[in-house]
């Protein structure tokens, strides 16, 4: 997909699937800026997840609402820029595709197995493996009708920064 403006990209999945890598080095590629999804949680949604409670939607409407504002902002400027975000169901997708109507998505897709035993292996991140199930049950797929692509993380980072590119037309 060729864009006259630098491209405002989500990198979405399940926790531990690998966002803020590709994420950091897509931005990277693109010359953008890149934000954390989890940097714009309250404290009060940090606080839940870290106890082993999994957000519920009022939970997470503030924050992806934050997160639309941020990509907005960033599209305004012309700047491109790339965000980390589960946006785990499609609602989710359309809160954020309110922010920034051509805003793709990078789903990076993986096993629970394989997901739960890179997360297992993740220090200094505040959200417990035990939430993995959660996630995975609440899983909408990024549709066929939704500006984005699916991505396997059985292939390496630069394989699939390298895949998201070209999938930009970057």
């Amino acid at each position: 997909m060729a864009e006259t403006s630098p491209p405002v990209v989500v990198v979405m999945g399940v926790a531990g699937v690998g966002k803020s890598t590709v994420a950091q080095a897509l931005a990277q590629r693109l010359g953008a800026p890149c934000a954390e999804g989890d940097d714009f949680h309250p404290d009060a949604n940090i606080a839940k997840m870290s106890a082993g409670i999994p957000l519920d939607d009022s939970d997470r409407w503030p924050w992806l609402q934050r997160i639309a504002v941020w990509m907005s902002e960033r599209g305004r400027e012309g700047s491109g820029a790339v965000v980390t975000c589960s946006a785990l169901k499609r609602s989710y997708r359309d809160v954020l595709r309110a922010g920034y109507p051509a805003a793709f998505f990078v789903h990076l897709s993986g096993g629970r197995a394989l997901i739960g035993d890179r997360m297992s292996h993740r220090a200094g991140h505040f959200m417990p493996t035990s939430l993995l199930d959660s996630q995975f049950e609440i899983l909408e797929p990024l549709q066929p009708d939704e500006n984005g692509v699916v991505l396997d993380v059985g292939i390496g980072p630069e394989e699939l920064v390298a895949e998201a590119l070209r999938q930009l037309g970057a």
